[in-house]
């Protein structure tokens, strides 16, 4: 047996259809498209959910709930969780509380819950802090200032 010998499996290798070759190749004519409609026209393309006339499932059932188009997300941490992951008087930041696995990265950013008892000196640079949660940061010797879009919102009006 040589390379050049080798053939295919029989049924391995068919022949494409070749569409609008007469009426012996069985596609001829209409091409497959049958008579008249939508289908059978040029340029036709049936949109997603279509169903020949019918109402579409995703209208005959019925529409519940709301989902706000200004909803950002945000992960959660608690002051005790920093305590165990950080030194004392380090910078806390969004980016150094995901480094550390604390919370995973959200649209939201990071906010700071007030679980738990917290001794060291921390500098946090968040999106977000409950009251609580600022209290204890800066009765430890602490600072807390609020980044991004909440930032923006605690400042008082210019006049």
């Amino acid at each position: 047996m040589e390379l050049n010998s080798l053939k295919h499996a029989p049924g391995a290798r068919k022949n494409r259809k070749r569409y609008g070759r007469g009426p012996g190749s069985g596609h001829g004519k209409t091409s497959g498209r049958g008579h008249k409609g939508a289908r059978a026209r040029s340029g036709y393309s049936r949109h997603f959910g279509f169903e020949g006339g019918q109402m579409p499932l995703h209208r005959r059932l019925p529409k519940r709930g709301f989902t706000s188009l200004d909803r950002f997300p945000m992960a959660v941490v608690n002051v005790d969780l920093l305590e165990k992951a950080f030194e004392d008087g380090a910078e806390v930041t969004s980016e150094s509380i995901i480094k550390a696995g604390l919370a995973k990265a959200c649209k939201g950013g990071i906010k700071v819950l007030g679980r738990g008892d917290l001794a060291k000196k921390f500098t946090v640079k968040v999106q977000a802090v409950t009251p609580g949660a600022r209290a204890k940061i800066e009765a430890a010797g602490g600072s807390v200032e609020l980044i991004g879009f909440a930032a923006e919102q605690a400042k008082p009006a210019e006049e």
